[in-house]
């Protein structure tokens, strides 16, 4: 076990190999991929019906195509020199994967929640990405230039202070650390303050007995059924019905034994292929319905097929060979509390997939809304939550020396930020070409 002196040492140590001014630095590669290509090569394995909503939702902003393009920005941050300070990143940690959810406790709480990319890497990829979708989003809310930098740089700012923090603290209050909303409100500014509340409310309604009344009706017999809203919703033919229920016992085997109990006390009802994301349209993903004790007692559950993540290209795998397994592990990992139905199995044709529930108290903001101000703060609570993450799963110490204590990195990040949303957006703009010349399939607005 190293000291805590070896550990900073080590962290001061890969200055040598990527300096803190250089993650300023954007050229694009000479051999850089066409993002068509790169995009198109995710697409070969998914369903391929459902790409023409991928690509509409993708056009419909330089925001939402910086959702889609995880592999784009993947490829993009692999041909930089990285620090070799490994954590377990999430992968995807733009604005939008950062959100509220229940606790098993039923705490609200605010983390990263969303892992189909997660694999062990270097840090500073999430906190570019993080950065990046920063300076994107406040350049399409009309921020200028210069303040779209400051967000950006702030969001960093909040990711170094909190790991240097977390530096100081034993282990147990590393792991424990964690984002009670009830902390939130005393650091929104006081006229801002009604607006997080109506969002912090709506997330409490956000529950599977919502749920119920929106996504279903009452069927013959009192039995409730999910209603069809296709393409985004779909009823499962018997066939899916069938093989859903023998994987059943594959997901229950994933959960802790106390967890089985309370998944047996629920009976099968319905189920649907759903549509969800940006990114992730045309993988496979389901909605099932289950009952407890009466109709008035329902729990949804989403299975989500889990893909090679976008970095493995770049980084290798990781340690677990099922990618169900590798998003549970690294979302057990990496949020502060996790959700007591999170479990993976396979599936038709080999097929890796996770489960989770659809809806526990879940909450992401409308970032397309936000005022310059309430976007930079949002930034930096989500580079606050990042450096929590990353403080679990990587050398917090070491992180914390090569960050320092002063803003070297936050203004290098800032820059990187702006200049990587100027790709973005030339980015976006081939594809919205190829939309328009026929040479990509778009359904718009759905």
């Amino acid at each position: 076990m190293r000291t805590p002196s070896e550990r900073s040492a080590s962290g001061k140590a890969a200055r040598a190999r990527v300096p803190r001014s250089a993650h300023g630095r954007w050229i694009p590669s000479s051999h850089r991929a066409d993002p068509l290509a790169v995009l198109a090569r995710q697409n070969a394995d998914r369903v391929a019906e459902l790409l023409p909503i991928r690509h509409g939702r993708m056009a419909a902003s330089p925001f939402a195509f910086l959702r889609g393009a995880a592999a784009v920005m993947a490829a993009d941050l692999a041909a930089q020199p990285h620090t070799g300070l490994t954590v377990q990143l999430c992968g995807d940690a733009h604005l939008l994967n950062f959100g509220l959810f229940a606790s098993p406790e039923r705490s609200l709480l605010f983390d990263l929640n969303d892992f189909d990319e997660t694999l062990p890497g270097p840090f500073e990829w999430d906190v570019k990405r993080l950065a990046a979708s920063v300076a994107v989003a406040a350049l399409q809310n009309g921020s200028a230039r210069a303040k779209a930098q400051q967000a950006a740089r702030e969001s960093a700012r909040s990711y170094r202070l909190t790991m240097r923090r977390l530096a100081g603290l034993g282990e147990l209050d590393v792991w424990y650390e964690r984002i009670d909303t009830g902390a939130l409100l005393p650091l929104v500014r006081e006229r801002r303050r009604r607006t997080v509340e109506a969002h912090l409310a709506h997330a409490r309604r956000r529950t599977s007995l919502h749920a119920l009344a929106r996504l279903t009706e009452e069927g013959p017999g009192g039995v409730r059924r999910i209603v069809a809203d296709p393409p985004l919703l779909e009823p499962v033919d018997d066939l899916d019905r069938v093989t859903l229920g023998k994987v059943f016992s594959d997901y229950r085997s994933s959960l802790a034994e106390e967890r089985r109990l309370l998944l047996d006390r629920y009976r099968f009802v319905d189920a649907a292929r759903k549509v969800v994301g940006v990114g992730s349209v045309g993988t496979r993903c389901y909605v099932l319905l289950l009952q407890g004790r009466d109709a008035g007692d329902p729990l949804f559950l989403q299975v989500k097929e889990a893909g090679r993540s976008v970095l493995e290209p770049h980084l290798g795998p990781g340690p677990h060979t099922h990618q169900g397994h590798r998003v549970v592990a690294g979302q057990r990992l990496t949020q502060a509390a996790g959700d007591i139905f999170l479990g993976w199995m396979t599936g038709p044709e080999r097929r890796h997939f996770y489960w989770r529930q659809l809806r526990d108290m879940k909450g992401s903001a409308d970032v397309d809304a936000m005022s310059p101000g309430l976007l930079r703060e949002y930034g930096e609570l989500c580079g606050r939550a990042l450096a929590r993450a990353h403080a679990r799963s990587g050398d917090r110490i070491a992180l914390a020396a090569y960050l320092g204590a002063g803003d070297v990195f936050d203004r290098a990040v800032g820059d990187f930020a702006v200049r990587y949303a100027d790709q973005n957006a030339d980015d976006h703009a081939v594809l919205t070409a190829a939309i328009a010349s026929g040479d990509v399939t778009a359904a718009p607005g759905v």
